[in-house]
């Protein structure tokens, strides 16, 4: 991985050509902005981020699943949810 700042990437114009993810920091401001993913990692970074998605949806419906376990309700129908 290859550290930068917002000023080096706005004085290079090759600087996007490589093959390593860059992580990107305010050199002024001492922040984190984010990271750069190079094209040659396009696929494993969408199965990194739907992966990441699919966990975040899985942990809402966990918490809707015990939330409507807590509300039980006698004339409610079971939706198969555990």
């Amino acid at each position: 991985m290859i550290e930068a700042t917002l000023s080096s990437l706005r004085n290079s114009k090759d600087f996007f050509k490589t093959d390593e993810i860059i992580h990107i920091r305010d050199g002024r401001k001492k922040e984190d902005i984010g990271f750069f993913v190079p094209q040659l990692f396009q696929r494993e970074f969408y199965e990194f981020v739907e992966k990441m998605e699919y966990e975040k949806k899985m942990d809402v419906l966990k918490r809707v699943a015990a939330a409507q376990e807590l509300d039980f309700l006698e004339w409610g129908v079971d939706d198969g949810i555990e």
